[in-house]
């Protein structure tokens, strides 16, 4: 159960990944704008939405988890670490 004052420091860090999340899918929407070197398709939107979502997920689980805070902290670094370890093999194909 998280305390009171870690509530304010729960927000905060929901308040930046959604911030940080929705300003992901806007940069290349405004890159396909200016350049022709970015083209995303719906697809390419969708997924992101998809991968950003399910790190949102994974961050509320890991801040509502009766854990420590260094324990939420690598858990949220961990998810993070996921995170772009999948993007980059999406990207640019790291396994193949």
């Amino acid at each position: 159960m998280m305390t009171a004052l870690a509530a304010p420091a729960a927000n905060r860090i929901r308040a930046i990944y959604w911030t940080v999340a929705a300003l992901v899918l806007l940069l290349p929407a405004i890159a396909m704008q200016v350049t022709a070197d970015v083209n995303w398709g719906p697809g390419d939107f969708a997924m992101m939405g998809g991968l950003l979502a399910l790190v949102g997920i994974g961050i509320e689980m890991a801040l509502r988890a009766t854990l420590g805070t260094r324990a939420r902290m690598i858990a949220i670094g961990a998810i993070l670490a996921l995170f772009l370890l999948v993007w980059a093999e999406l990207a640019v194909g790291l396994f193949d």
